[in-house]
């Protein structure tokens, strides 16, 4: 399970066995029990969340938006070597 950054005590991570046909770029976040998926491409949006607000959610869209650089590199340079 790759870990791509922390903030503020949210891991953003891939799986590392996304299965034979990978879904599309995207990136989970965890903190305790709470969990999200995010689509990266085209544009980031919510594919599924449990036990996150509405506030934690648009926040963490934020960051990802900020990082989907990041995010697309370590996606490639992991799933793509």
């Amino acid at each position: 399970m790759p870990k791509v950054f922390e903030w503020k005590g949210f891991k953003f991570f891939f799986f590392s066995n996304e299965g034979f046909l990978r879904e599309p770029r995207h990136i989970h976040v965890r903190k305790g029990e709470k969990l999200a998926k995010f689509w990266t491409d085209p544009r980031v949006s919510l594919a599924a969340s449990w036990g996150l607000s509405s506030r934690e959610l648009s926040e963490l869209e934020r960051i990802i938006e900020e990082r989907q650089d990041l995010i697309r590199r370590k996606w490639d340079e992991y799933f793509n070597d």
